[in-house]
Formats: structure tokens, C-alpha cells, sequence
């Protein structure tokens, strides 16, 4: 099923951004629960791994209740398969991030995303990038720098590393699904990339898989529904409103994983996580209103 047209979608604002908070909240849990998991003895491949087989009867269950299950036929299942190994590693890489770094900080070094997404559209789709987006792209990684600050060493040089490449893999992901959004339903793509990344976790937790105890076993759960409901509320936003209208719910993220580090390990960011982080959310507004300017001018 192609997805909608913008000329047809119905057009909920206040609902649209009230999801896209619920799936950033969410998202925010999952990933302060894989560290919470990972202090307990919990791999890495385990927290993958139950992060998508108890996602999956969630996201099936919203497909059957919306677009119903013949929806889910796809005739593009070797792009699903590249979306999905792209989606895993930047999925390996983001839970890592988290692990190695505080919350806060691995949430702000995150927002690198629309910058890498810019570079990216500019070296491999030869879209045309003006002064603005790349001026934009120096501000966000001026604020690295800021954040960072490298000469300091507060910040584990392997944990940085691992969050910008991150960022930069899950940039490579929105190439992949701008070319499936062309003519895939977003339930689709979702279902795909979660089915069809069973099979190889599955096989890794032949070697990492263990035994824990009631409470890590709850983490585990609350790591699948909290990153299932997030998807699902992700998807569902955008059939209220376009991008540009619930893409900067996704900036209060540094809110809630701030003020669940806070809570949990009594951590606050310096000053300079701060500056950094309203820099690089700045160069991710603006990189987002340009493409918003250029896709209304292309329309007209």
C-alpha cells in the first residue's frame, strides 16, 4: 500500500505532536533501561534481542488494528534486508553509546543526525546543499567540539566515537527509507525491520544468551514495549502532520534522559554539555526548516 499523499492526510496538529512526545519519552526510557540492564551483567546482544521480539506482537497487533495484516505483503524484501542491517548496526551503536556514556551526553552527541543526513544527501544523492545548510553543519559540530571539549578528557574518547558513528549510521538509514517510504506503507517498514532482525539475533544468542534474575528480566521487558510503543507513536505522528511539524518533539529527548540520569545515577551535564547540545539542536532545526523551505518551493 503506498502511503498517503500529503493532499489527502488529515491534519491533527496537537495529536501528532502528543505522540511524537510519547515515542520520545519512551525512547528515552529503553535507552536509560539498557544501561540500568547493562550494570545487571546484560549483553548487549540480549537487550537487542528482547528490544525486538517483544516490540514485534506490538507493532503487529497496531498493523492488525490499523491497515490489517495483508498490508505487511511487500514485493522490496532485499531493501527491507539492507534497511534492516543498517538499522542493527546503528541500533548496536546507539545502545553501546548509552552504555559508554552518560545519558545526556549520549542523547546530545545523537542530534548529529540531521548533520551526517545533510553530508550524506550531498555526497551520495548530489542533492544541491547552499550556504545555509552548511553553515548550519559547522554549528553542530562546533557544539561537538564544545560538549566535548577533547584537550578536557572528561569525556571517554571510545564512548564518543561510538556515539557519532551512531548518528552517522542512522543518517544512512533515513536514505534507505526515503527510497522504501516511495512505496512502502510506514507500518511496513517497521514490521520489516523488526521481523527480519530476529533471525540473526537469534543465532547470536545461541553465544551471549543467559539466565537472569525477576528484576533484570523486567528491565528486559520494559526495554521491548517502551521501543515498540515508540515506533508505533513515531509512525502514527506523521499521519497527523508532516515532519516539520513534530521533528522538534524529538529535541526534548535531552529532557527526560537528563532527568532520568539525574533520578537514577544522581548525574547532571556541565555547562558545556548544555552549550554544546543548543548548538547542535539549532543546526538540527535549521538543517530541518531549509528542507522544509525547499520542499514547499519545489511543490509550488
Amino acid at each position: 500500500m503506498p502511503p498517503l499523499s500529503s493532499s489527502i492526510r488529515p491534519h491533527r496538529p496537537l495529536t501528532a505532536i502528543g505522540l511524537r512526545l510519547v515515542a520520545v519519552i519512551c525512547l528515552s526510557m529503553m535507552f536509560v533501561t539498557v544501561r540500568l540492564a547493562d550494570a545487571r551483567g546484560v549483553h548487549v546482544v540480549e537487550s537487542l534481542f528482547y528490544r525486538q521480539a517483544l516490540a514485534l506482537p506490538v507493532v503487529f497487533a497496531w498493523i492488525m488494528a490499523t491497515t490489517g495484516v495483508r498490508s505487511i505483503r511487500t514485493r522490496r524484501i532485499g531493501v527491507h534486508a539492507t534497511r534492516m542491517a543498517i538499522g542493527m548496526t546503528g541500533m548496536v551503536l546507539n545502545f553501546l553509546s548509552y552504555i559508554l556514556l552518560l545519558p545526556a551526553e549520549a542523547v546530545t552527541i545523537g542530534f548529529t543526525m540531521p548533520i551526517f543526513g545533510t553530508i550524506l544527501s550531498a555526497l551520495i544523492l548530489r542533492e544541491a546543499t547552499g550556504i545555509h545548510r552548511w553553515s548550519a553543519v559547522l554549528v553542530g559540530f562546533l557544539g561537538v567540539i564544545v560538549m566535548v571539549r577533547p584537550d578536557a578528557g572528561h569525556f571517554p574518547a571510545i564512548g564518543v566515537a561510538v556515539a557519532l558513528s551512531a548518528a552517522f549510521v542512522t543518517a544512512s538509514v533515513s536514505l534507505v527509507l526515503r527510497e522504501l517510504g516511495r512505496t512502502e506503507n510506514a507500518g511496513v517498514i517497521v514490521f520489516w525491520f523488526t521481523f527480519l532482525s530476529l533471525p540473526p539475533l537469534g543465532a547470536a544468542m545461541l553465544f551471549y544468551g543467559q539466565g537472569h534474575d525477576a528484576m533484570t528480566w523486567a528491565l528486559l521487558l520494559l526495554i521491548g514495549v517502551t521501543g515498540g510503543i515508540a515506533q508505533i507513536c513515531m509512525t502514527a505522528a506523521l499521519r497527523w502532520a508532516p515532519v516539520s511539524v513534530v521533528l522538534p518533539m524529538d529535541y526534548s529527548s535531552i529532557i527526560w534522559t537528563t532527568l532520568l540520569g539525574w533520578a537514577i545515577w544522581g548525574n547532571w551535564p556541565m555547562a558545556t554539555t548544555w552549550i554544546g547540545a543548543a548548538l547542535i539542536i539549532a543546526s538540527g532545526l535549521y538543517i530541518a526548516w531549509r528542507e522544509h523551505v525547499r520542499g514547499a518551493a519545489s511543490a509550488t
